[in-house]
C-alpha cells in the first residue's frame, strides 16, 4: 500500500493479535442505547455498517452485559442469551463486508445501575455508591465473584461463535472492575480487597479465564483507565504498575488507554470530555502507559482515546510512536465517512464534532438513543436516506426565512438534494445566535458547525439574500416557492418589579466592558446559555454573581459536562446564589428573595443584572398558504432541536 500523502501514519495497515487492520482509525465502544429487549438491533447494524463503509478500520462494539446483575436498562445488550449470537452474527457480517473489523466490549457494570430494570440490587466490591444518590450495592460474595468471573469468559466464546474479530475487556470507567481495583470503591477484608495485588485479584482472574476460553489465537486485549481522576483513587502511576502485571501474566493483544471513572464527581465529566477540553490534556496518559509497557518482551498494540475530533490530531499522535491505533467516537457519530474524506482529501467536508455532548452525552444521561447535534442523521441510518437518494427530477423551489442554525441546515439539505434554494436573513452574516460564542474561546468550537453548514450551501450554490427584511412582498413573489420559517426568537429578558427589565444575553454580549465590573446573572434556563456566559464573563475580569432559583446552575446540562462546568466556576470565584430570585435592580442595587424562607430578601451592591428568559418566536405571518415553521421560531430552544427540525424538514419536502 501506497503511503498517503497527508495522513502517512493513519493509512498504513496494522495487525492487532491475528487481527489485520486497514488502518489506524478504530470506533471506541460507546453506548447507543439502540439495544432492544437487551439485545442488538437493526438499528445497531445499519448504525456500525455505515461507519465501516466510511472507512474505520476497526469497530469495538458497545459494552456486552455478561450477567443479569448488569443489565441497567432495556437499551442495554447482553450477550449471554442464545437469541444475542445470530444478531451480532448479521453485525459482524456486515461490518466485515464493508472491509472493517469488529471487537466486542465485554463487561460488568457493577454498582452503575440502580437495580430497578432487573429488580435485584447492584453488585460491587463494597457497599459504597457511585454517587450520593445512587443506591448502596451489594458486596459481592466469592462466589458470586467466581459466576461473574466465568460470565466474562463465557460471553467471550459467544461472541466469538457470532463472528467477531476479537474480544476487549472493559477495566475502565469505574465498571466492575475497576471498582475492585479502585481503593474508593473497594473496601474489603478478604482475599479481593486491601492492597493492590489483592484488588488487582479478580481481574487477573478473568483476563485469564478469558484468555483461555478463547485460545492464544483470537484477539483480546483490555481498555483500561490510566486515572481516575478522583481524590483517593488510581493514579497513572497505580494503573502502569497494574497493567504491566497483567500484561505480564497473560497475553494482552492491546491496550485501550482512556481515563476517569463513573463516580459523582469531577472525574466523570472527563469522560466524554466537552468542547472545554482540548486533545492535548490526555495524550500525556497513553505517553505514559506506552512508555511503561516497553519493556515486555511482546508489546501489546496501545490505543488512545479522547477528543480526537479530527484526523490530523490522530496523524500527529501516531507519529510520535507512543500510540499504534487511535480511537474517534464522537466523532464518528458526527460523520461516519470521516476516514474515507481524509483518504481522499476532501476533509473540509466533513461534518465536525464540536464536543458539545448535546445529542450523545446528554441523550444517554435520559437514557435515550443517542443522536448529534452536528449529524441528526446518527442512529437513523436505516430510516432516513442520504439526501441525494431523495432527489427527484422536477422540484418547486424553496424560500428559507432565516440564517441561524436552522435555516442554514435546511438551505444546505435541500440544495443538495437538487432543489433552488433562496435563503434570505435580515442579518448581513449567517449564523443567527451562534454568532454570539466568537466572543467566547470555550464556546467557539459551535462555529465549526456554522462554517460546515455554510461550505455546503456554497457547494450547492444555495441563493443568499442578507440584510432582507421578509414581508408580504416577497412572500407574494415567492407564491410558486415551498416557504420554510426558521426566524428564531426575540430575545427576552425578566421583568423588574420597578417595571424596567434586566438585560439580555444578547445585550451583555454587544459591550460587555459597559456591564462595570460586577455584574449579577440569574440562570432561568437551565442551559448552557447563561452558565456559559456567566464563565465567560469571569474570564475577562467581571465578579459575577449568578442567581439559581432552581437550586443547581445549568440544570439542563448532564453530569458528563456539568461536573467540570461547576468545578470551572469555583475556579474563576463565579457565586452561586441558589434557592433566590431577583425583584428588582435600580440605582446600583439588586433586591433578591430568598425563596426557602417567607419575606426573607437582601440587597446586592451590583453595576448590572442579567437575567434571560426564553425567547418569543418570532413565527411566521397567518397566511392562507402552507408554512413549514422550524427551530426557535417554534418554540426557544437550542441548536440540537434547530439543526434536527431543519434536517428533518428538507430531507422529507416533497417537490
Amino acid at each position: 500500500m501506497a503511503q498517503h500523502n497527508l495522513y502517512p501514519h493513519v493509512f498504513r495497515p496494522l495487525k492487532i493479535g491475528q487481527t489485520e487492520v486497514r488502518n489506524r482509525i478504530f470506533v471506541p465502544a460507546h453506548t447507543t442505547n439502540y439495544g432492544e429487549n437487551n439485545l442488538p438491533s437493526g438499528r445497531h447494524l445499519a448504525y456500525h455498517k455505515a461507519r465501516a463503509a466510511g472507512g474505520a478500520g476497526l469497530i469495538i462494539f458497545e459494552g456486552i452485559r455478561v450477567h443479569k446483575s448488569s443489565l441497567g436498562r432495556q437499551q442495554g445488550v447482553n450477550g449471554y442469551e442464545a437469541a444475542s449470537i445470530p444478531k451480532f452474527s448479521e453485525i459482524a457480517k456486515a461490518v466485515q463486508g464493508e472491509g472493517s473489523r469488529l471487537f466486542g466490549q465485554i463487561l460488568h457494570l457493577g454498582r452503575h445501575i440502580d437495580g430497578n430494570f432487573a429488580r435485584m440490587a447492584s453488585w460491587s466490591a463494597s457497599s459504597i455508591p457511585w454517587t450520593a444518590t445512587a443506591p448502596a450495592p451489594h458486596p459481592m460474595t466469592e462466589k458470586e465473584i467466581k459466576l461473574v468471573i466465568g460470565a466474562h469468559a463465557d460471553v467471550a466464546a459467544n461472541l466469538l461463535e457470532a463472528g467477531l474479530d476479537g474480544i476487549e475487556l472493559q477495566l475502565a470507567h469505574g465498571h466492575l472492575l475497576q471498582q475492585f481495583l479502585s481503593p474508593i470503591a473497594n473496601e474489603r477484608g478478604d482475599k479481593y480487597g486491601g492492597n493492590l495485588e489483592n484488588r488487582m485479584r479478580i481481574v487477573l482472574e478473568t483476563a485469564t479465564a478469558v484468555r483461555q476460553m478463547i485460545g492464544a489465537d483470537r484477539t483480546m486485549g483490555v481498555r483500561i483507565s490510566a486515572d481516575e481522576f478522583v481524590q483517593g483513587g488510581l493514579t497513572l502511576d497505580d494503573m502502569c504498575a497494574v497493567i504491566f502485571k497483567l500484561a505480564s501474566a497473560v497475553q494482552l493483544d492491546f491496550v485501550n488507554v482512556s481515563h476517569s471513572a463513573y463516580h459523582g464527581s469531577y472525574t466523570i465529566s472527563t469522560q466524554m470530555a466537552d468542547m472545554a477540553f482540548s486533545n492535548q490534556q490526555f495524550r500525556y496518559l497513553t505517553e505514559a502507559i506506552s512508555t511503561n509497557l516497553n519493556g515486555l518482551e511482546r508489546k501489546p498494540v496501545i490505543m488512545s482515546v479522547c477528543r480526537y475530533n479530527r484526523v490530523e490530531l490522530a496523524e500527529d499522535m501516531l507519529a510520535t510512536g507512543k500510540a499504534d491505533m487511535i480511537g474517534m467516537a464522537r466523532a464518528h457519530v458526527a460523520d461516519p465517512d470521516l476516514v474515507n474524506k481524509a483518504y481522499s482529501g476532501n476533509v473540509e467536508d466533513t461534518v465536525p464534532c464540536i464536543g458539545c455532548n448535546q445529542g450523545c452525552a446528554d441523550m444517554l444521561a435520559q437514557s435515550l438513543a443517542i443522536s448529534c447535534l452536528t449529524n441528526p442523521r446518527a442512529g437513523k441510518e436505516a430510516d432516513w436516506p442520504a439526501p441525494f437518494l431523495q432527489s427527484t427530477k422536477v422540484k418547486k423551489p424553496v424560500l428559507v426565512v432565516g440564517g441561524g442554525p436552522a435555516g442554514m441546515e435546511a438551505s444546505g439539505i435541500l440544495a443538495e438534494r437538487g432543489f433552488s434554494v433562496t435563503l434570505a436573513d435580515s442579518h448581513s452574516v449567517l449564523g443567527g445566535t451562534l454568532n454570539w460564542l466568537e466572543k467566547m474561546p470555550l464556546r467557539k468550537e459551535f462555529l465549526q458547525l456554522k462554517k460546515r453548514q455554510m461550505r455546503r450551501l456554497e457547494q450547492h450554490k444555495v441563493n443568499l439574500q442578507l440584510e432582507c427584511k421578509v414581508g408580504d412582498d416577497m412572500l407574494e413573489k415567492h407564491q410558486d416557492s415551498h416557504i420554510i420559517w426558521a426566524a428564531g426568537a426575540q430575545a427576552q429578558a425578566q421583568a423588574l418589579s420597578s417595571g424596567g427589565v434586566a438585560l439580555t444575553l444578547e445585550q451583555a454580549l454587544t459591550d460587555p466592558e459597559k456591564l462595570g465590573k460586577k455584574v449579577l446573572m440569574v440562570d432561568h434556563l437551565g442551559t448552557w446559555a447563561v452558565v456559559s456566559v456567566a464563565e465567560f464573563l469571569a474570564d475577562i475580569g467581571k465578579q459575577v454573581s449568578l442567581i439559581v432559583p432552581t437550586g443547581i446552575a445549568g440544570w439542563k446540562i448532564s453530569i458528563y459536562s456539568s461536573f467540570a462546568l461547576k468545578h470551572r466556576l469555583k475556579e474563576k470565584n463565579v457565586q452561586l446564589i441558589p434557592g433566590h430570585r431577583l425583584l428588582d435592580f435600580a440605582n446600583g442595587r439588586a433586591d433578591i428573595e430568598d425563596l426557602s424562607v417567607h419575606n426573607s430578601t437582601q440587597a446586592l451592591l451590583v453595576d448590572s443584572v442579567i437575567a434571560p428568559i426564553s425567547g418569543k418566536p418570532n413565527g411566521p405571518p397567518d397566511k392562507d398558504r402552507t408554512i413549514l415553521n422550524i427551530g426557535d421560531s417554534v418554540s426557544a430552544r437550542t441548536a440540537l432541536e434547530a439543526v434536527f427540525e431543519g434536517h428533518e424538514t428538507a430531507l422529507f419536502l416533497e417537490s
